[in-house]
């Protein structure tokens, strides 16, 4: 196989993890996704293995939200010196929130776990050159819903 595992490992466990919000699970699902990988490829040959491992993981996300719906809530609160980046990171998860769950995985698969074009082509059963022309409108999306964190916050600052 041309991919490296480990490395394809850790990708699947990000998209996972990502997906369910629990480690433990996250680690469970990953590997159920390669115990069926490794079965399926002594049947056939897939000559797109990562896009292969991608549906796999997805369909066995789906499963877990279908069996229980699971939300967790962090049990600490960060220490006070580290509230611009929690500013940051909550900004950024509000943009990320105003995409469409489909948009939200394009966006983790393309620049977080850095697939390849072609193998989201195959996923998601699309051109290469409509998913750029999607991953561009969702980045102005992103972009826009950044850009209304930080004039709000401007707003709210000018009025204190």
């Amino acid at each position: 196989m041309a991919m490296e595992l480990e490395e394809q490992y850790d990708r699947i466990y990000r998209y996972c993890y990502y997906r369910v919000h629990n480690q433990q699970l996250a680690e469970d699902i990953t590997q159920q996704v390669f115990l069926k990988y490794f079965e399926r490829r002594e049947k056939e040959n897939d000559n797109r293995p990562l896009a292969l491992l991608y549906t796999m993981a997805r369909n066995l996300c789906i499963d877990e939200f279908r069996r229980k719906k699971t939300c967790e809530l962090p049990e600490t609160l960060p220490a006070p010196d580290t509230w611009k980046p929690l500013e940051e990171a909550l900004a950024l998860k509000q943009a990320l929130e105003s995409l469409t769950e489909q948009e939200r995985e394009l966006v983790l698969l393309r620049y977080v776990n850095e697939v390849s074009m072609a193998d989201l082509a195959k996923l998601y059963q699309k051109t290469r050159f409509a998913l750029y022309r999607q991953l561009k409108k969702i980045l102005i999306k992103l972009k826009r819903g950044m850009e209304g964190e930080e004039n709000l916050e401007e707003a709210v600052k000018t009025d204190l």
